[in-house]
């Protein structure tokens, strides 16, 4: 029998599908690959740092870790709102670092096959269309698909290093002025 024509198994289908922690941000859904995401929390105090790019809210201590938390909406030009307790951070992993990403709200996880994403659409231009990996339909939703290394650009990521290493050796001496 030709393996060309044999329908496809369970586990064929199931590698080509992607799971999509779907999030809003206003009134638009983004998504990103659940494999980035190790965990999410609710918004906990911020440590704001002096001279962290624009986006960057502050840093958050979780269990030992200290982790720099980014503003999603200041990131897209987005106005920003008041406090909402469906607001999430989302802790990411990028380059072997953590990184926070605030949420106005995670709505779910849904699954999408390949067949299901294309390509961010063409009229977006500049270094935003860089953002975005694709978009993702399903039924009458479309979902963006960010980039989480893209988001955070080589020269924030090295900010971000900066201020990881800043507030560590503030954490190792308290009450030193």
């Amino acid at each position: 029998m030709d393996i060309a024509t044999e329908p496809a198994t369970a586990e064929e289908i199931a590698r080509q599908e992607i799971q999509i922690a779907c999030f809003r941000l206003g009134q638009e859904l983004y998504g990103l690959d659940i494999m980035q995401i190790k965990e999410i929390i609710r918004p906990q105090k911020l440590t704001p740092v002096p001279k962290a790019p624009q986006f960057i809210e502050g840093v958050i201590n979780l269990r030992g870790a200290v982790i720099p938390v980014a503003d999603m909406r200041k990131r897209f030009d987005q106005d920003t709102l008041e406090d909402s307790r469906k607001n999430r951070i989302l802790v990411c992993a990028l380059d072997d670092r953590l990184v926070g990403l605030l949420v106005d709200e995670v709505m779910e996880v849904r699954r999408f096959t390949r067949q299901d994403v294309v390509p961010a659409p063409q009229f977006i231009k500049g270094p935003e269309a860089d953002f975005f990996l694709g978009v993702a339909r399903q039924e009458d939703r479309l979902v963006m698909l960010i980039d989480l290394g893209r988001i955070l650009s080589s020269e924030a990521r090295i900010s971000l290093q900066a201020i990881e290493q800043a507030a560590a050796v503030a954490e190792e001496s308290p009450g030193v002025s």
